[in-house]
């Protein structure tokens, strides 16, 4: 995965066109066209001949079992094969997880390309990598929940460990709580789990309470961060920037591993947040940086939810590949025509004109005070009184 030379590449993008086989059903949310759409936009800036896009094999019975107990993986290999067979046990066949043809072999293929991607960042064969295609953080060991069959980021973080890893931090900032990930590693203080999410008494999965911080091995590595339908750009970046960065400078990871759904944005039609595309951006921006001065530049980036697929979607993972590229798009840039025909093409909609929603990514740095009526800065003191106290630092 070393370039022509030989030497480490700055960004390495895992992309297999099979992995768009991840379908649930025309009339599912999850649309596998946000993903085609999402890698059209990178070819279109060009930002594919920035990186090495490589696809790696999907994961075997072996890695899987890292974090998923066997029997749920031979019900997912029997479903795959008859779905007719799925009656919701396991989470497989329901409303959220209908049962296809093929659901093991699509599911297992994204979770090898994540897998993949977490051993070039160890290895240094790769500083950073993305698998847009990544990020099902729902999947739970024993069972498909959320859309989410096999859990990639789980599995990815499960192998660095695996290969040495003595200290990961994951950081995920998908409008749901990243559950899955969290209960992989709740007892584990080799990782660190921080999740900024729509607060659970208005969303799925109704979970990521402040007051979940860890098992009793493990007590202030689960971090919560719940926030108020409604949250805006402001807030949601004041969120991020009061907790994120002094996590991270306390823990020192080896890796930083995120994760960037997309449905925080206010067109999603899942959620209740009205975050902007600039603001994702802006995140995406905060955790590159956040890699270098933290992790000796180790990053893995991974998708996720985002539900708004043409709009949204492919614009904003195509920032999140720049970035890691070092080549980042300028908001200001217009959409490629060539990528709007393709839109059109696929789906008979319009595609954005341009790479923004012409918001300014602004926040108030929380050590410029509290305001107590401030719904954001509860949801950010929560946060803090419950874990940073674990964790020996200030309040």
């Amino acid at each position: 995965m070393c370039g022509m030379s030989g030497e480490p590449v700055t960004g390495l993008l895992m992309w297999d066109e099979a992995v768009t086989r991840y379908d649930f059903g025309p009339s599912h949310p999850m649309d596998p066209v946000r993903l085609a759409l999402t890698m059209g936009l990178v070819r279109a800036f060009g930002l594919d001949r920035e990186m090495e896009v490589r696809a790696a094999p999907a994961a075997g019975d072996s890695t899987l079992r890292l974090v998923h107990r066997e029997d749920y993986v031979a019900a997912v290999r029997e479903v795959s094969a008859d779905p007719g067979v799925a009656d919701g046990s396991y989470g497989l066949g329901t409303v959220d997880d209908p049962a296809f043809h093929g659901i093991h072999e699509a599911s297992a293929l994204i979770a090898g390309q994540s897998v993949a991607a977490a051993e070039a960042v160890w290895r240094g064969e790769a500083e950073h990598a993305v698998n847009f295609a990544g990020g099902l953080h729902h999947a739970m060991p024993g069972g498909a929940a959320g859309f989410c069959v096999y859990n990639d980021a789980a599995l990815a973080i499960a192998r660095l460990l695996e290969l040495g890893a003595e200290r990961v931090a994951y950081v995920d900032v998908d409008v749901h709580h990243g559950d899955g990930v969290q209960t992989a590693f709740w007892d584990d203080p080799r990782v660190l789990t921080v999740s900024l999410h729509e607060h659970p008494q208005t969303l799925f999965p109704q979970t990521g309470w402040p007051q979940e911080t860890g098992g009793p091995a493990a007590e202030g590595s689960a971090v919560n961060v719940a926030l108020p339908a409604g949250t805006g750009d402001e807030g949601w970046l004041r969120a991020f920037h009061a907790t994120v960065p002094e996590l991270l400078a306390d823990f020192r990871p080896q890796v930083l591993v995120t994760q960037h759904g997309a449905d925080t944005h206010f067109e999603d039609p899942l959620a209740h947040l009205a975050v902007s595309l600039d603001a994702q951006r802006a995140v995406q921006e905060a955790c590159h940086g956040l890699a270098h001065e933290y992790a000796g530049g180790r990053w893995l980036a991974l998708g996720g939810g985002g539900y708004a697929v043409v709009d949204v979607v492919p614009r904003s993972w195509t920032h999140l590949v720049g970035i890691a590229a070092h080549r980042p798009v300028d908001p200001a840039a217009m959409v490629p025509q060539v990528w709007r025909d393709e839109v059109y093409a696929r789906t008979r909609q319009r595609g954005p004109a341009r790479m923004t929603d012409g918001r300014e990514a602004e926040w108030r740095d929380w050590d410029a005070g509290y305001d107590p009526a401030d719904r954001t800065d509860q949801a950010v003191l929560a946060t803090r009184r419950a874990v940073f106290p674990l964790r020996g630092m200030l309040m």
